[in-house]
């Protein structure tokens, strides 16, 4: 009886181990994709943040080549940013509001990423007239900013304005870049190793900084699986 039984149950028994064989990493799978960081798109943002020009764009879009100039003369380019993770963000160096708390968060996760290889971070000044390398420099030094893992930059203000606009989606202000244009925003951006963001945090606010480690920690998972 318990022989009959066993043969009329064996091609069920089959069936389940083939079953979970397969559904079980699937499964799984799905999880981990599930768990994966959002790559953000115009069409994901809020439409006061990205430029008309743009607002079409449902995927693929990546951070524009840039050239700057840091605190110490160097001209900084994408290429230096190459197969890293980093966080941008927008500042100038006489603000007395937000930016002292952004200065300091920002000093913050680079001491925290000092000896990770695959963290930097990348600020554009948004007077950048006023902000030349000679100041950059002084600015450096007071935030204890590391040359090679912090690059504060200066350049062309129509540039900048348009990598805050048309790269980052940083700011809500409309503008051309001129003489009489100014931003200012509290927005960390995370960008990952293709160019693509990957999260925004206020970085004016702590508990945002540990989601962005967190964040960050999900990022190098995601690369560490392929």
């Amino acid at each position: 009886m318990e022989f009959k039984f066993f043969k009329k149950s064996l091609p069920t028994l089959i069936f389940l181990v083939v079953f979970s064989a397969i559904s079980l990493p699937v499964f799984y799978h799905l999880l981990k994709v599930d768990n994966r960081l959002k790559i953000y798109n115009p069409v994901d943002v809020n439409p006061r943040l990205v430029d008309e020009s743009m607002l079409h764009i449902q995927k693929n879009h990546t951070v524009a080549d840039f050239k700057l100039i840091n605190q110490n003369g160097k001209t900084i380019t994408n290429d230096d940013y190459k197969d890293k993770i980093y966080i941008a963000d927008f500042f100038f160096t006489r603000c007395q509001t937000i930016c002292i708390a952004m200065a300091y968060n920002m000093s913050e996760l680079q001491e925290y990423y000092k000896n990770d290889t695959d963290i930097l971070f990348l600020s554009h000044s948004v007077t950048p007239v006023i902000d030349s390398v000679s100041v950059l420099r002084a600015y450096a030094d007071r935030k204890g900013v590391i040359d090679g893992k912090w690059n504060v930059t200066t350049g062309p203000k129509k540039h900048i304005y348009e990598l805050a606009r048309k790269s980052y989606f940083a700011v809500t202000d409309e503008g051309t870049g001129d003489e009489n244009d100014f931003i200012h925003t509290e927005q960390f951006v995370l960008v990952d190793k293709e160019r693509r963001i990957r999260g925004y945090y206020d970085g004016t606010e702590k508990k945002d900084m540990e989601k962005l480690k967190k964040d960050i920690v999900l990022l190098k998972e995601e690369y560490a699986s392929k």
